[in-house]
């Protein structure tokens, strides 16, 4: 047997293991890979659907930490959704605590990323007070959609 015809019986028997296929011919374990593709498939939407349905847009959001620095806060926001508006919602937020923005980072292509270092110009913050902000202006934002 010639090395191409080997590489592909080791595709197709590869092939036939994966979606647990109990056909012999090629014919046959592609139809029932696809078969099993479709199912997989399937159970991504349903499982996208029980995702989409079981959570609030306020549940969508994995992550809000807040840390103290030495002249202000390291806040990070994470969203595994796009979510267009929440910077500005954010920013109004520090601006209404006095907190100037002095580095950040933000991604808002495919998810909703922010790390960003706030000066307190009040010094008079504590980091539950910054989170709680973050969290009433996620909310604000939440309640226009």
């Amino acid at each position: 047997m010639s090395s191409k015809k080997k590489k592909k019986a080791a595709l197709y028997e590869k092939l036939r293991a994966a979606t647990n296929s109990n056909a012999m011919n090629k014919t046959s374990i592609i139809v029932d890979a696809s078969k099993y593709i479709g199912e997989l498939k399937k159970k991504v939407d349903r499982l996208n659907h029980e995702i989409g349905t079981s959570s609030t847009p306020q549940n969508s959001l994995s992550a809000v930490t807040v840390e103290t620095l030495e002249k202000g806060f390291l806040i990070n926001v994470f969203s595994g959704k796009n979510c267009p508006g929440l910077l500005v919602s954010i920013l109004e937020a520090f601006d209404e605590l006095g907190l100037d923005v002095l580095d950040a980072r933000v991604s808002c292509e495919d998810n909703f990323l922010l790390e960003a270092i706030g000066g307190d110009q009040n010094q008079g913050h504590d980091a539950q007070v910054v989170k709680q902000a973050v969290l009433q202006a996620i909310h604000n934002w939440n309640g226009g959609r």
